[in-house]
């Protein structure tokens, strides 16, 4: 062959493109013709949220459904038979497969199995038999990482792909015996330790209130398909902020739990066995439109005694949020402004500012909180205990399918030997002194310091792999601290005003940080959410849902909140 013809002959394909096409055209042929889209938005349109609504593929009683009801009054409507479950699961069926052709948020569809499944839930009621459980006929999305019983749990890894699990997490059927309907999963980013939810396999998924601003990660196509309402109950994982970012991202409700109180085992995280008890565990939790509805999931998951079937969870049954009052003791929120290694931008600040301010009003006493001696030493030690194994097993993967990292990945991670025994036990060491530490924020000389708010991030939603660091998320990973994103209110124009401090960075996180206020067209930001976080102590999950519920109360201006615990 001469070179000009080696010049223009085409390239072989590699095995994880290969992989990416069969996989892409399985999911479009999952989604039935009669709810395709006949065209996409102009590429000058960047909001998505109404188009579910005018595209004509959802009738108005679909419509109803999806946007009048949050999970908790779906579980009611059902129970009375003013609804039944398979209309329910059409419908978020159906704006579960719109909400994808825009924002690219599934992985696995599974709607057929979805409605086969909701037609029985039907039939149960209609021979007068007690509902499932808590969650019956109400639809529920998953990500990527948990295995479903005959779908893959390919985690965005070509290597993984076309290996449908053999049987479910725990979580999974702990959902299912809820009487929960499982109809997708969603998409996370390559190797699960980015941002900005993008692999090879399927590509990114899109932020649907702003594309040009990221959908976050690890659980970004949960946020993206619950942010369009195309699930109403979500469920991810969070090892470094992959609930509450995406919360934060697409202004929905996230908790991350202690990691002993919902269910992990059984999941695909690309990781050898035992490898997460060597380093820091993660959590799986809700993401959600209203905080009784992450209420309903734990009560839910709780009432399947979890314990029974997953050795790290402790026997812990919900206490309902109304059970937790009658103490008498007005409730006390702290604030905490900062963490020492990333100073937030003006319109974070200010934030903080307004929360605190309508706590106030609403009666909540509210006291300010400064921990950034011991913040301050979160984030380097997460850091060195999320790399203990090194990732080999992870690029093991990605090295048999011959598949490249992402480009957001490719300059930020690569193979690195483990780290010794010796190491990994002063890793650990540091870890268990700065908890013993941490018990001593939760009170001060006027008594006891029941939740605090903090930012989620130190920046608004930033564009599309530009998220700095995890501070502010991680470091409750490493402490296990049961911790939630709350929306607050969009980013308005106004929010762009307000600089920075003519003061040296106090570190190269922050000087990055400052970049995204100094170097960015700033008007990206409007539109976007702004979130707070709301942090309680280890294992106070029921806490937290009380703490979270107030201060959503009192923001939403619900007058004078009940503000005892």
């Amino acid at each position: 062959m001469s070179k000009s013809k080696e010049a223009t002959a085409p390239k072989t394909p590699e095995k994880w493109q290969l992989v990416s096409w069969a996989k892409k055209d399985e999911q479009f042929a999952r989604i039935p013709f009669e709810w395709r889209l006949c065209s996409l938005p102009a590429a000058d349109v960047t909001n998505y949220i109404n188009i579910p609504r005018t595209c004509g593929l959802l009738t108005e009683d679909e419509l109803k459904i999806i946007e009048n009801y949050d999970a908790t009054a779906l579980v009611d409507a059902i129970r009375s038979r003013n609804l039944k479950c398979v209309d329910v699961t059409r419908a978020f069926c159906k704006r579960a497969a719109i909400a994808h052709q825009l924002t690219n948020c599934l992985t696995e569809i599974f709607f057929e199995d979805a409605l086969k499944h909701a037609e029985e839930l039907d039939a149960h009621l209609d021979a007068k038999k007690a509902p499932l459980g808590p969650l019956h006929g109400v639809p529920v999305s998953l990500k990527d990482t948990f295995k479903v019983r005959g779908y893959d749990a390919s985690i965005g890894l070509a290597a993984l792909a076309f290996k449908p699990a053999t049987e479910n997490s725990i979580l999974v059927d702990n959902l299912l015996g809820a009487g929960a309907v499982l109809y997708c999963k969603t998409n996370i980013p390559q190797t699960l330790m980015a941002l900005d939810s993008h692999n090879n396999v399927f590509g990114r998924t899109i932020n649907p209130l702003n594309t040009a601003v990221t959908a976050g990660g690890s659980s970004g196509g949960e946020g993206a398909l619950i942010g369009m309402r195309g699930s109403i109950l979500g469920v991810g994982t969070d090892v470094g902020g992959s609930i509450r970012i995406p919360a934060m991202c697409n202004g929905t409700f996230g908790v991350k739990p202690s990691w002993e109180r919902i269910p992990y085992a059984g999941q695909e995280g690309g990781l050898s066995p035992g490898q997460t008890k060597v380093g820091i565990p993660a959590s799986a939790g809700p993401l959600t439109h209203s905080i009784r509805d992450i209420e309903l999931f734990f009560r839910a998951v709780s009432e399947q005694r979890p314990w029974t079937k997953d050795p790290d969870v402790i026997p812990s049954p919900w206490s309902s949020l109304t059970s937790l009052g009658g103490v008498g003791r007005k409730l006390r929120i702290g604030v905490v402004r900062r963490d020492g290694v990333i100073e937030p931008h003006p319109p974070i600040a200010r934030l903080l500012d307004e929360v605190k301010s309508k706590l106030q009003t609403s009666g909540i006493e509210v006291v300010e909180m400064d921990i950034t001696p011991l913040f301050s030493q979160c984030q380097s030690l997460a850091n060195a205990m999320f790399g203990v194994e090194g990732g080999n097993n992870m690029f093991d993967l990605l090295e048999s399918a011959n598949e490249p990292l992402s480009p957001w990945l490719s300059t930020r991670l690569k193979r690195k030997a483990p780290l010794e025994l010796a190491k990994v036990i002063e890793l650990h060491g540091k870890r268990e002194a700065l908890r013993k530490q941490f018990l001593s924020i939760w009170k001060d000389k006027h008594g006891a310091i029941d939740a605090f708010i903090c930012p989620v991030a130190p920046h608004p939603v930033p564009p599309i792999d530009r998220y700095n660091g995890v501070s502010y998320t991680s470091s409750f990973v490493l402490l296990d601290y049961p911790a939630g994103t709350i929306p607050v209110r969009m980013f308005g124009k106004e929010d762009v005003k307000g600089e920075l401090p003519k003061t040296k960075p106090l570190g190269n996180w922050d000087k990055i940080n400052r970049e995204l206020w100094t170097k960015v067209d700033r008007s990206v930001y409007v539109g976007t959410p702004l979130c707070v976080q709301v942090v309680a102590p280890r294992l106070e999950e029921e806490k937290l849902v009380q703490a979270m519920s107030l201060i959503d109360d009192a923001l939403k201006g619900n007058g004078c909140v009940s503000a005892k615990l």
